[in-house]
């Protein structure tokens, strides 16, 4: 994932620090910067035993930013493309466990801690091919960490389907699998929405779906989820089969 900064605003290696130390939930691992040594734009962090690499920081040069297609709680007319990119990743030790869920989570409370940083603009997270506001990001999931709602927009996003239904985006890298609502559920968009969020943070709470299973909407009415599609996918609809 990554911290966007307008162009000139990124921190440099003594503003993480100074975050870490303060937060008390990371600390700064390895900096080559410290003690008068050369600032390489490269950070690793510690948190829950789990190290992350942060790069792109000043002086050296900036990441690219990722491509997004999905936005929440920015400015309308902000551009993205204009920014800089500030990246977090899990450390070289993870790389075959990157997509863990102790993992991924903790990233996302890393990320929640830097988007304090002074000037971060937007967080965005990758696997989503989403941008959100900073405070927005830093608020959803820390909400999250600390045992509320998963942050269904954000974390993930919902898609329209061809055939008028709703599908998750990004829910794979936590389960595995993704979100598929038929259309006799997501017929009212708003009210379709709200489903899927629901079952989003069921599903992140409980983890992959392996068998067939009826689940009560917000509601009160019966949903029935069935891992389809070599169990990629987790499909959704009313009633019986």
């Amino acid at each position: 994932m990554s911290l966007l900064f307008a162009p000139g605003e990124r921190p440099r290696a003594a503003a993480v620090r100074a975050l870490a130390q303060a937060s008390g939930q990371f600390v700064v691992s390895l900096d080559t910067s410290e003690d008068g040594g050369q600032e390489e734009g490269w950070l690793e962090l510690l948190a829950n035993g789990l190290t992350f690499d942060v790069t792109g920081l000043a002086p050296q040069p900036p990441i690219e930013v990722p491509v997004s297609v999905h936005s929440f709680g920015m400015a309308p007319g902000k551009d993205i493309a204009r920014f800089q990119a500030v990246m977090i990743e899990p450390g070289p030790h993870l790389a075959a466990g990157g997509a863990m869920f102790p993992v991924v989570r903790t990233m996302a409370m890393i990320a929640a801690h830097l988007a304090q940083l002074e000037g971060v603009q937007a967080v965005a997270w990758h696997p989503a091919r989403a941008v959100s506001e900073a405070d927005y990001f830093r608020r959803s999931v820390l909400r999250w960490i600390e045992g509320g709602a998963f942050p269904g927009l954000g974390l993930t996003a919902l898609v329209p389907t061809s055939a008028g239904g709703l599908q998750s985006e990004g829910l794979a890298l936590f389960t595995g699998q993704e979100l598929r609502l038929r259309a006799d559920v997501a017929a009212d968009r708003a009210e379709g929405a709200k489903i899927a969020l629901r079952l989003l943070s069921w599903l992140v709470e409980h983890g992959r779906i392996t068998e067939s299973f009826s689940f009560t909407g917000p509601a009160g009415e019966t949903l029935l989820l069935e891992p389809v599609d070599n169990f990629g996918i987790v499909e959704v609809w009313r009633g019986s089969h």
